[in-house]
């Protein structure tokens, strides 16, 4: 967090704005812990990755929350939406003399990259680094804007209960968090508490019968013929499949949150 918070001082006095990155299906949980000092240093606007793989309608609670709040916020589909309204509201915003300077930040894995190549394009051309910044950061040049992509820069958060929620979402390593296994139990049993595995099993032409979650992994991995000798079910391969399934969104749109709901328990300091 440290390192990351000097990084980001390098940066700001070089940058006009900044883009913090959030997955759409947890706007909360995928927000960068630096978030409160990245506004201190320059303006943040929010953008909503991987819309297609949220609630349509949760994720237009999420812009109306926001929206109540003063912040700057867009959501996207990377894969099908043209980001060119964003585009201009950017350009306006670019002073006479030179392009509009910004960072790509987030946690791992929201969609930082897919952002930076809609944004600027997939011709985007590398520069080299600017005077007076860290030089471990690539700096590209698209249109009017010259864009820092962050790798690194922001950490995830550090209370544990946030680390399995980001597993799930495929921002976080679940074999480093104890397992698929109980990754995906955790992630079972949460569904079902929010009425959303129903979601689920109408995606996978699962019944949902009344059991705990380990025999419904169970049931999965047979379905998915994750076995092993003698019949087996292989438990932490059929975890490990159902959550890159859910990661991917292969399971339905979904979205894991709303205001106000809190996932995890943040650690008191």
């Amino acid at each position: 967090m440290a390192r990351g918070e000097r990084r980001l001082g390098e940066l700001a006095e070089k940058l006009d704005l900044i883009i913090e990155v959030r997955d759409a299906r947890a706007p909360f949980s995928t927000s960068s812990p630096l978030t409160a000092e990245l506004s201190r240093l320059k303006p943040v606007l929010l953008v909503l990755a991987k819309k297609d793989l949220a609630s349509p309608g949760r994720t237009g609670v999420w812009l109306e929350e926001f929206a109540r709040e003063k912040r700057d916020v867009w959501a996207f589909d990377l894969r099908k939406d043209d980001p060119e309204a964003l585009r201009r509201v950017l350009s306006r915003r670019k002073p006479g003399h030179r392009e509009l300077r910004l960072a790509v930040v987030g946690i791992p894995n929201v969609g930082k990259s897919m952002f930076l190549n809609r944004l600027v394009g997939k011709s985007r051309a590398r520069v080299g680094g600017i005077p007076g910044i860290t030089r471990d950061v690539s700096w590209y040049r698209g249109g009017d804007f010259l864009v820092v992509d962050s790798p690194g820069i922001l950490d995830p958060h550090s209370e544990p209960g946030v680390h399995r929620v980001l597993s799930w979402l495929g921002c976080a390593r679940a074999e480093v968090l104890g397992g698929y296994e109980p990754a995906a139990l955790e992630l079972i049993q949460f569904l079902r508490d929010r009425d959303l595995w129903s979601i689920v099993a109408k995606t996978w032409d699962m019944d949902s019968p009344d059991e705990t979650a380990d025999l419904t992994l169970e049931r999965i991995g047979r379905r998915l013929g994750c076995l092993v000798a003698g019949g087996r079910v292989n438990m932490e391969l059929a975890a490990r499949r159902l959550v890159d399934s859910f990661s991917a969104g292969r399971l339905g749109a979904m979205t894991l949150e709303l205001p106000g709901e809190a996932l995890w328990t943040p650690r008191q300091h």
